[in-house]
């Protein structure tokens, strides 16, 4: 199994300074490396305590230097957020920096939060910048130049330097979490990723249109998907059972607030309607009924209670790779 490691950059629940934080997520990187780790995820969010990582493109380019075999995943740039050829230009750049290490993971935003600091980019346009600037990208790093007509980016091609040297197909991913996500994440050749939040058997339905999908465009199987854990381990199976119900309460909290995932306003945005129908469902569930599924969700216990976890997903899911996120919650 391809295991990676996922960095949250949160102070959420701790009174760390932002530069501990920073520090302490750099130990684990770099451990992780000694550990056998295939692949760093650094995500991108910005300005508050729930995650603040505004670049992780730069943040794996100083990885670049300090490392030597981990693979360097973005998990994920958010694309209406990133200018598509300033992206491209980054992506190879980082790709040579570090001998080819790059894995290029996209995803468009879910809090409004975020959203409304950055000055002429609305959230009802996500879904469409997303649609327009992931094909660019990806052909920019196939052929080295980047072109488009679309409303959103009119792009003149124009050629990437450094030069894209090696071959993103199969090294891209995309978040998927809603319908749409999950069809543009196929029809564009991305591995699909998907976060521990519910049962997986009840997301059976979006993963096997995604290998269906991929089958129609491309005439090939879809490849695995990555998950996304929250991990507490404990050598206690009670202690492990006690304080994965602490860290993943208070990471379940800091989530709700961040998105406003209960709240009303998803319904009325455009590309955003399925979180709409999921908020309604979590109100009518409540906090502590979602954190019950959240908490069913992710693995955690002891190193034997993980593994049977996982065992256990892939029996549902088949194969998949996995991410760990071992900081969080406080």
């Amino acid at each position: 199994m391809d295991v990676g490691i996922q960095v949250i950059f949160s102070s959420f629940g701790t009174d760390a300074p932002d530069s501990q934080v920073y520090s302490e997520e750099i130990r684990l990187c770099l451990l992780a490396e000694d550990l056998g780790y295939d692949v760093v995820w650094p995500v991108e969010h910005h300005f508050n305590d729930y995650s603040f990582c505004p670049d992780n493109i730069q943040f794996l380019s100083y990885l670049a230097g300090r490392t030597s075999s981990i693979d360097l995943g973005t998990a994920a740039v958010i694309l209406p957020w990133n200018e598509p050829l300033r992206v491209a230009e980054k992506i190879a750049m980082l790709d040579e920096l570090s001998d080819g290490r790059v894995r290029f993971g996209m995803g468009r935003g879910l809090s409004r939060r975020e959203y409304e600091p950055f000055r002429g980019i609305e959230m009802d346009e996500s879904r469409g910048r997303f649609d327009e600037a992931a094909p660019m990208i990806l052909e920019a790093l196939e052929t080295g130049f980047i072109e488009g007509s679309g409303s959103f980016y009119p792009q003149p091609r124009t050629e990437l330097r450094p030069r894209p040297t090696r071959t993103f197909k199969g090294r891209t991913y995309a978040v998927a979490n809603s319908a749409d996500s999950v069809e543009i994440a196929a029809e564009i050749g991305a591995r699909m990723i998907m976060f521990a939040e519910r049962a997986w058997d009840s997301r059976m339905v979006g993963i096997q249109r995604y290998r269906d999908q991929f089958k129609e465009h491309h005439g090939l199987e879809a490849p695995p998907l990555l998950t996304c854990d929250f991990i507490y381990c404990d050598e206690n199976a009670a202690r492990g059972e006690e304080l994965a119900d602490q860290y993943l309460a208070s990471y379940l909290g800091s989530l709700l607030d961040h998105y406003e995932l209960m709240g009303e306003h998803f319904s009325k945005l455009v590309g955003y309607e399925g979180y709409g129908k999921n908020a309604e469902m979590m109100r009518a569930i409540g906090e502590s009924g979602f954190l019950k599924g959240f908490k069913a969700a992710n693995a955690y216990g002891t190193p034997d209670q993980i593994l049977t976890s996982l065992e256990t997903r892939h029996k549902v899911l088949g194969s998949f790779e996995e991410s760990t996120s071992f900081r969080f919650g406080g």
